[in-house]
């Protein structure tokens, strides 16, 4: 066997304390999940594999995954939203995130510091003072990047363009195909 066996979504079954005090862990997996550990399996069952043979495993908590026609959609909406106000679609994006996105916490810098050089895309100031050794300093509020907003996030930023379009007079999608759009998003789910 090739030494990556495969990355499964699975839900956590059971966990055990050995006789050792080591964890034992089960993981319970279906689909095309299923076959990659049943791979797995077959090959130490076979002979194939030393069943004593160690294995990594990494976990991390499951993130639905948005469709591109909804990303390129919102993008759309940027563009048409930042040529009717005459803004730049940069502008617009930012805009469109500190109203409807993801709100991060809160991020304290001296005033001649840009949240930039500190690795921060989305940074809205909101409030400025001087630090108690007098040094003027802004605190911003940070948002989450678009292209790490799930599902549910990313529906949320659409409907804000949507309305937000809907204002300025621009044709939008209608309920359904907007509800379309969002349905493949459930299919990226399968």
């Amino acid at each position: 066997m090739a030494s990556e066996l495969g990355t499964i979504e699975c839900t956590l079954g059971d966990v055990l304390y050995g006789r050792d005090g080591s964890l034992v862990i089960t993981i319970q997996a279906c689909g095309a999940e299923k076959r990659t550990v049943e791979e797995i399996y077959d090959a130490v069952r076979s002979g194939q594999e030393d069943p004593t043979k160690r294995l990594t495993a990494q976990f991390a908590w499951h993130r639905e995954k948005r469709s591109i026609n909804a990303n390129a959609y919102f993008h759309v909406l940027v563009g048409k939203i930042a040529k009717a106000t005459q803004q730049s679609e940069t502008e617009i994006k930012r805009q469109l995130v500190f109203d409807y996105g993801v709100q991060l916490g809160a991020l304290i810098l001296e005033k001649d510091m840009l949240p930039e050089k500190a690795g921060v895309e989305y940074a809205k100031s909101i409030n400025e003072f001087n630090s108690p050794k007098g040094k003027p300093c802004i605190q911003y509020m940070i948002y989450k990047q678009t292209h790490t907003l799930d599902t549910a996030e990313m529906s949320r930023l659409i409907d804000g363009a949507v309305s937000e379009a809907k204002q300025l007079g621009i044709e939008t999608k209608t309920p359904e195909e907007l509800d379309k759009i969002k349905s493949l998003w459930a299919a990226n789910k399968e």
